[in-house]
């Protein structure tokens, strides 16, 4: 998969689904040449024109070669302040003050698998799987080095790129910035694909055409955020969801980030990405390193679609780890919605008899079993049950669940403390604080500093103290403010600006420590719903609750933007009460339960309150879900329709089963409207020439003021070949009500 041609100089790395190509020109200088469909052989078809570009520097012993410049070639780490007026991949500031460096080629080695990264989330595969390429690169003034990891899997069109910096002279340097990735294309004829959002509205697709100068999507709130997610696509502007190129970039990494694409005075474009520089340094001692994450470049030519499926194949088998990686998950209901702070052991054990009538397999209990709290201002940090409310303490909530058959699930927030709580009335220097200035608060609560090992040592024994003395099989992970005031007492001023990127590095040895420990429970992150939903995170929890909104209409799109880059499989997905407590929009229970089905299902309302139409209901989606369970959570997921696109009131999702026996399509329509055309939905990726029964069809529910006749499309039990439902078609039957779900099964014939 790696080759170099030593008379060339040309780095080779190919599968059969893309190439990417670099090459070290006189000797020195590590460009970039190539990434896209696998070609044979580089030879140099697109060579490097030699151009006296004004403005643009040359080296100091090729100054009378005024058409040799690296500020107008394409680098794959080049440096801040030297011969390119480029966004760096790195900043270094040296001892006397120095800015300026110049990496230059050094060496090489290939490996077989992919190694990992020390203290980090990374990609992992075996020997057979992956071949990796490590870059060695040499200050000439020897005061830095540089290894640069590229590795390429044998089926996928994706590389994951990593540098090390190390510091190599005999005084220490301050390195203040340090991207994963540089990556220059010839020209800039791209839409520029990124998330954003906020709280409760997370990773909406926005897709604007790349413009000269520097565009930028990021954080610098201490974690990958609702705001922005660490994800970036260059598409070529004819490239739908099934065709045209898609460059795609995501990082493992749950801090601060950068993502910068920059269009330079010739029409060219950079990509630069990893930790965001702002605010970021690192003091390195002589001999020390600094690691970035891991970055993930995807390469598709069948459209955005095609990029998902590399990105949901890496993260399910690449990623995820552990006994729940391909276990399906489990049905649950959250008691936060039904009685958010006010619950005791009778309120606890009627949910869980409720539960286990409906079918349901996991029963949790969220904020407000522990310390005194019994709102959102006390106790963080106090991880010992309240027995004020629970008497017979977590083992009489779990045993009320295990005794009829249910699994019992947690809610923890360990990386916070609350100034009321004896934690912080123990140890109030173990919350990040700026000395001399007022505290600043989120959810009435301060962060822990991480970057300290005795905090780290306390937030592991605490939970594994609750972990140890009680039956858990389920712990939701939670993280419910951004990070202010960055400041630790115990680090030296010059090291002041580590603490973010230390904090995240704490937390993920404090997750590895843990979840390691406990192998058997699964793992759901959450920060605030999605706020954190990032693949570092998802190397140590298998699912990420995706939304603290459970709205079915706004879920649609946040569903579709997050599988963008991740699987169903990683998405907690809930039925919430209506009026929705996060919009008050009131929708159908057909459709918030269709919708919820798309990622890990549950419940977070009060289940003993349904009416008996409702359990009847409940009953049928949970006997639904648990037939098409394992198609919905290990097949593959395609995207027909999504409310980015066209008049953004309808959606349309396909999943076919790891075996291809089984098919399920969901369709969402917002909002009736006069006079609408049928819609024709087309599948995609089924076998032609295979016979396909539809053996489950729901179609929308009628609102009571709906004047139209029955359902008249009765089709189940019809078969349908391949061929017809991907190039024909199926028609949706046109039910005029807003919010309205569609739901077919079709399972493939033996032949």
């Amino acid at each position: 998969m790696i080759s170099y041609n030593e008379k060339t100089g040309v780095f080779h790395l190919k599968n059969k689904k893309m190439s990417y190509v670099m090459q070290v020109v006189r000797g020195r200088y590590l460009l970039h040449r190539y990434w896209g469909r696998p070609i044979r052989e580089f030879r140099d078809g697109r060579a490097f024109q030699a151009i006296d570009r004004a403005f643009s520097p040359q080296p100091g012993d090729y100054e009378n070669e005024r058409t040799f410049s690296l500020d107008v070639l394409p680098q794959e780490y080049p440096a801040y302040g030297h011969l390119d007026y480029r966004t760096p991949a790195y900043e270094v500031k040296l001892a006397d003050g120095t800015a300026a460096t110049e990496l230059r080629y050094d060496s090489y080695e290939i490996r077989q698998g992919k190694p990992a990264l020390a203290g980090l989330p990374a990609a992992y595969a075996e020997d057979q799987e992956a071949e990796t390429l490590i870059i060695r690169l040499r200050d000439l003034a020897g005061n830095l080095a540089a290894e640069l990891s590229y590795t390429i899997f044998a089926s996928l069109p994706v590389l994951a790129r990593s540098a090390r910096l190390e510091n190599t002279s005999d005084k220490a340097l301050a390195l203040t910035g340090a991207a994963s990735f540089v990556l220059d294309f010839p020209d800039h004829d791209f839409d520029r694909l990124s998330l954003y959002g906020g709280h409760a509205a997370e990773r909406s697709l926005e897709r604007v055409r790349l413009m000269r100068g520097i565009q930028e999507n990021s954080s610098r709130r201490g974690a990958s955020s609702h705001q922005q997610s660490p994800f970036l696509a260059l598409a070529r502007p004819d490239t739908g969801e099934t065709s045209g190129e898609i460059y795609g970039f995501s990082l493992v990494w749950s801090g601060e980030f950068s993502f910068r694409t920059e269009v330079e005075q010739f029409g060219t474009v950079r990509v630069v990405g990893g930790i965001n520089p702002q605010g970021f340094s690192w003091q390195l001692e002589p001999g020390e390193s600094f690691q970035t994450p891991e970055a993930w470049l995807a390469y598709s030519h069948e459209g955005m679609n095609g990029m998902s499926q590399s990105f949901h194949e890496l993260v399910r088998h690449h990623i995820v780890r552990g006994k729940h990686r391909d276990a399906l998950r489990p049905i649950l209901v959250n008691n936060w919605e039904a009685t958010y702070f006010d619950f005791d052991d009778e309120k606890m054990d009627k949910l869980a008899e409720t539960a286990k009538e409906l079918g349901i397999e996991l029963l949790v209990l969220d904020d407000g079993w522990f310390g005194k709290r019994n709102d959102d201002n006390s106790s963080l940090g106090d991880w010992q049950v309240n027995t004020a409310k629970l008497k017979n303490g977590l083992k009489g909530v779990a045993d009320s669940a295990h005794k009829r058959g249910l699994k019992f699930g947690l809610w923890f927030e360990p990386e916070m403390v609350s100034v009321d709580s004896d934690l912080y009335r123990a140890h109030p220097d173990w919350a990040l604080q700026a000395p001399a200035y007022p505290l600043t608060y989120g959810r009435h609560q301060l962060v822990l500093d991480l970057s300290r090992q005795e905090v780290r040592d306390y937030v592991v024994e605490s939970v594994s103290r609750i972990l140890r003395e009680n039956p858990i099989d389920y712990v939701k992970w939670d993280f419910n403010r951004h990070i202010t005031d960055a400041y630790s007492a115990k680090l030296p001023a010059e090291r002041q600006g580590e603490v973010r990127t230390r904090f995240v590095l704490g937390l993920y040895e404090v997750l590895e420590r843990i979840t390691q420990s406990f192998p058997e429970v699964l793992f759901e992150s959450c920060s605030g719903g999605g706020g954190r939903f990032d693949a570092g995170m998802l190397y140590y929890m298998p699912q990420t609750w995706t939304s603290d909104d459970t709205d079915a209409v706004q879920r649609l799109s946040i569903q579709s933007g997050t599988s963008l880059v991740f699987p169903p499989i990683t998405m907690g997905a809930h039925v919430s009460v209506v009026p929705n407590h996060q919009v008050g929009r009131v929708t159908s229970l057909q459709m918030r339960g269709l919708c919820a089905m798309m990622g890990d299902f549950g419940y977070e309302l009060d289940i003993t309150k349904f009416t008996a139409e409702e359990r009847r209901e409940v009953k049928a989606q949970i006997e639904l879900y648990k037939k098409i369970r394992p198609t919905l959570q290990l097949g593959s997921f395609h995207r027909l329709l999504t409310p980015f696109a066209g008049t953004k009131n309808e959606t349309a999702w396909q999943f076919i089963s790891p075996d291809g026996s089984q098919v399920v399509l969901l369709y969402f329509k917002t909002l009736a409207e006069p006079a609408s055309p049928i819609r024709l939905l087309k599948l995609t990726e089924l076998d032609p020439e295979a016979e396909y029964e539809l053996t489950e069809y729901l179609p929308a529910q009628r609102t009571s003021m709906d004047f139209g006749g029955e359902p008249g499309m009765d089709i189940k039990g019809r078969g349908f070949y391949g061929d017809e439902l991907m190039y024909s078609g199926l028609n949706v039957e046109k039910i005029d009500t807003d919010f309205a779900a569609y739901c077919w099964v079709f399972d493939k014939k033996q032949r």
